[in-house]
């Protein structure tokens, strides 16, 4: 049921147990016009430099051409769109106004995870197994960064198996500036259908994960929580470039408290680089070209992000649509688990 709080200075509204705010007064406030793109279902929000768009019962907001995970769906009231101020505050303002979010700092140490190892092979597809292809792109990856001036460190350089909590703690203990984790998806659903990357930040407190069906909005803070707003600033600049530099489908910023990320003390980001079960999409992981283009996509995302919290930061760039698109956002498919 949805109250209004008539009372409440921003003309909130109480639902499900969560405050609630029309997105045009939000915008209003903000310097945006709104105005609908399908009366009654897709709202969108633009200044000059931003274009936000807000489907009706969707859990996503597009935010400059990517999908934004929310943690509550938008709503609609009589005609009235409604956002979560949970989500305002936990989402789209740290992505509108970066610059007050972004912790200055230089980047100068990146840990690299390549995903599973050893007896953990990750998902196979045929006889690929996502275990070689995490490490292939993690080599890659770790030259270039070096080539543009980081210090690199690696949790595992060959096919060995190493423990979930030891990856983070890799990090921590040598005080990492950034923690990447590198995966690749698969799904049994549709797969000549289901393609493109992910890219997941931790979880706020109070919400439930992207990856967990409604579940898990009880769980506690974890040390990751103390730089979430970080993390997501990280993983929509990682997203943007890997969209944007490989003509790859946007499957959105996502949220989840994966235990590789959970105990991170940086800003930390756990990458989907594709799909291997995608016709298309896998035969493109298991080239090396292609992994080097990635690579090339996620070193200038970290550039991106660097650039944040080295100097007054930039106006998100837009990132051209797929034709036929829309801000409903992408639908949530089965993944490999990451130890959530």
């Amino acid at each position: 049921m949805l109250v209004h709080a008539g009372t409440h200075p921003s003309g909130a509204f109480r639902f499900n147990g969560q405050n609630y705010v029309p997105i045009a007064d939000w915008a209003r406030a903000n310097g945006l016009r709104c105005a609908w793109l399908k009366r009654g279902d897709e709202m969108v929000a633009t200044n000059r430099t931003a274009r936000l768009v807000f489907g009706v019962d969707s859990h996503y907001v597009e935010i400059n051409g990517i999908q934004v995970a929310l943690s509550f769906p938008i709503a609609n009231q009589q005609g009235v769109v409604l956002v979560a101020q949970f989500d305002l505050d936990a989402a789209i303002r740290p992505l509108m106004f970066p610059s007050r979010y972004a912790r200055p700092g230089a980047v100068k140490t990146i840990c690299l995870d390549p995903g599973h190892g050893g007896r953990d092979t990750g998902n196979r597809v045929g006889w690929h197994y996502e275990k070689l292809y995490t490490l292939a792109l993690a080599a890659e990856l770790r030259d270039q960064l070096r080539q543009a001036g980081f210090n690199v460190i690696l949790t595992r350089t060959k096919d060995t198996y190493v423990e979930l909590p030891d990856r983070p703690a890799l990090a921590n203990q040598r005080s990492a500036d950034l923690f990447v984790s590198l995966h690749f998806n698969a799904t049994e659903e549709a797969r000549g259908e289901v393609e493109g990357p992910e890219t997941y930040c931790i979880t706020p407190v109070g919400a439930s994960s992207t990856n967990a069906r409604g579940e898990g909005s009880d769980h506690g803070p974890t040390p990751a929580n103390r730089d979430e707003d970080e993390s997501l600033l990280f993983a929509y600049q990682i997203q943007k470039s890997l969209v944007g530099n490989l003509d790859a489908e946007d499957r959105g910023v996502r949220r989840a408290r994966f235990a590789v990320l959970r105990d991170a003390r940086m800003p930390a980001i756990l990458i989907e680089g594709g799909y291997m079960t995608n016709p298309y999409e896998g035969k493109q992981i298991y080239s090396a070209a292609y992994r080097r283009q990635m690579a090339q996509a996620i070193v200038k995302g970290i550039l991106a992000y660097q650039k944040l919290t080295l100097s007054p930061p930039p106006v998100l760039p837009a990132v051209n649509h797929h034709p036929g698109k829309s801000g409903g956002g992408p639908s949530v498919k089965k993944s490999s688990g990451r130890g959530e």
